[in-house]
């Protein structure tokens, strides 16, 4: 029995030559007690559609029923769980969920309300935290509360829009399979608004593209036995191959071939004695040992005393190089980058690059942030020019100019370049972060969480944009992240941290995948799912707060 049906359904905003089309022809058919997934490309209208189930906004054209009725507005058979939690800062967890509880259980004595509302915060593992409020919760169970509240209204369809994107990756699996548990115990029908494909596969019945012209793609059903373990499904061949069908259609749909530049670099040397030239930019360096932490530490002052944050960190690079930085959330990862980027200091030990010790911050060592800070009053051009003006204050104005053009031209925003950053795109705006680091010509790229912002199609275009940059000027780079796809894909080696405090480096792990590197080639390539099981391992083991027994000292690289 469909519970949820859409019959031709279109959506535009605006009048005129203002009319934005957002959804076209739309037929769906949701079945009672069905997990169906929509996964897309931002902008496609994943909200908008939702948003018709709930009854927020109104078709232009076509019906979307619940039941075979018309929906005309919101009903308390459709809970709907949006990306942003809005709960009320002065209520506890208590207070936020008995709101819902009142509305659908008008009637109850105080005791019964009390046992209704403690059930909807048992369900999401609250319990112990129903007297805070808000603001003494973490992201993760703010969420929860957004969940329980959503449960207390006992709908018959959960909507949920993208409920999980704004989390760690360990929270947000997490809370996931707390939903799964949900969806189990209850069978409601539940429609997951999501851009990462993994999720989809865990969660699913049944996934559905939302394809950027607005149309729905063909589905792809979901035939994998539950429960769905997301360790054993890195060794699931129906797993991997369905991961690799739905991600060469979304790829293939949803990123755009990109235009070459024409453009060439001028043989200028910039301030810190680096040619920008490519072919030139690596004369005079080190090559072995290029970049060198030595017993690294650092502690901070805290009320109670000395908290060493990260504790005897030891590593080399050599020179070119692509390192990946991965684990658990508060590990230092974050910490380590910037003392190499010389914006955090160092309490112990010590780092070298190419032969000389870190001190303060320089523009030999550029940095890309999980947001870009842009002034957003400038254009593209304007804000790269800041750095590149100084980095180069021998080379002429159409020098520089030529070598601002040329990197963003290499990360797409060749018909961009004078639209102020205020009217982009967050994608948009990273592409000009990187585009900044790389015309600085460093001698060390530093990546915090680059794409940590941006949703996961937009992520898999901008890394590809990245290793295509990175491959011409082969510049060494450490990237942290908490994306395991991603440190594979980007790195040569990918170093896992244990938990902090007192956080060190665990494990190693040599990247032997050929380059250049696509995320397509990487699916199928029989050693990817070996190292991805390696890290996945690893973070599987520290997962619950493990230490390591004694801290591992990696080998020095042995000379070519």
């Amino acid at each position: 029995m469909s519970v949820i049906s859409f019959n031709n359904v279109c959506k535009s905003f605006g009048e005129g030559t203002a009319r934005q089309n957002v959804l076209k022809n739309i037929d769906l058919q949701v079945e009672e007690g069905e997990f169906l997934v929509l996964l897309g490309f931002s902008g496609s209208g994943k909200t908008t559609l939702i948003n018709l189930m709930a009854g927020l906004e109104a078709p232009t054209s076509g019906t979307v029923n619940f039941k075979s009725k018309p929906i005309t507005g919101p009903g308390p058979e459709r809970g709907v769980i949006f990306q942003n939690y809005s709960l009320m800062p002065w209520l506890t967890v208590n207070g936020n969920v008995g709101l819902a509880v009142d509305t659908i259980f008008p009637g109850l004595s105080n005791s019964e309300r009390a046992q209704k509302v403690a059930h909807f915060v048992k369900m999401v593992g609250l319990s112990h935290a129903g007297s805070r409020r808000p603001a003494e919760l973490s992201g993760g169970m703010r969420q929860r509360v957004n969940v329980a509240r959503a449960l207390a209204m006992n709908p018959e369809v959960l909507l949920l829009d993208e409920p999980l994107s704004a989390l760690d990756a360990l929270t947000r699996a997490n809370l996931a399979d707390e939903i799964l548990d949900i969806w189990n115990a209850d069978k409601k029908t539940c429609i997951l608004i999501t851009n990462d494909v993994d999720e989809a596969i865990i969660m699913g019945d049944r996934i559905i593209p939302l394809n950027p012209d607005g149309t729905l793609a063909d589905p792809f059903k979901v035939d994998i036995p539950r429960p769905r373990d997301r360790t054993e499904m890195n060794h699931h061949k129906g797993f991997k191959a369905l991961r690799a069908k739905i991600t060469k259609y979304l790829m293939d749909v949803g990123i755009k071939s990109k235009t070459e530049g024409t453009r060439t670099l001028p043989d200028v040397e910039p301030i810190h004695g680096v040619p920008s030239a490519i072919q030139d930019a690596t004369k005079g360096l080190i090559e072995q040992n290029f970049l060198d932490f030595s017993q690294l530490h650092k502690v901070y002052a805290t009320p109670k005393g000395p908290l060493t944050v990260v504790e005897d960190f030891n590593l080399k690079l050599n020179r070119g190089e692509f390192l990946s930085l991965i684990g658990h959330s508060g590990c230092g990862k974050s910490t380590v980058l910037t003392m190499a980027a010389g914006l955090n200091e160092i309490s112990k030990g010590g780092i070298r690059l190419d032969g000389r010790h870190v001190e303060g911050a320089d523009p030999e060592r550029a940095v890309v942030f999980q947001s870009p800070n842009l002034f957003p009053w400038l254009t593209a051009r304007e804000n790269v020019a800041i750095g590149v003006d100084k980095v180069y204050p021998k080379a002429s104005r159409a020098e520089r100019q030529d070598v601002i053009d040329y990197y963003l031209e290499r990360v797409g925003m060749a018909e961009a370049m004078d639209r102020p950053a205020h009217a982009m795109s967050n994608g948009m705006k990273q592409r000009i972060g990187i585009a900044r680091a790389f015309a600085l010509s460093p001698k060390l790229l530093l990546l915090d969480e680059p794409f940590g912002m941006l949703d996961s199609l937009t992520r898999w275009e901008l890394q590809e944009v990245l290793m295509e940059v990175w491959d011409r000027t082969k510049v060494t780079a450490i990237c942290v992240t908490h994306d395991v796809d991603e440190a594979i894909l980007l790195a040569d080696r990918v170093v896992m941290m244990t938990n902090g405090p007192q956080a060190t480096i665990g494990k190693i792990v040599d990247v032997d995948l050929p380059r250049p590197r696509s995320r397509k080639a990487l699916l199928g390539h029989p050693d990817y799912y070996n190292f991805r099981q390696e890290v996945l391992g690893f973070l599987e083991e520290y997962e619950h707060g493990a230490k390591p027994k004694k801290t591992p000292t990696p080998k020095p690289i042995a000379a070519e």
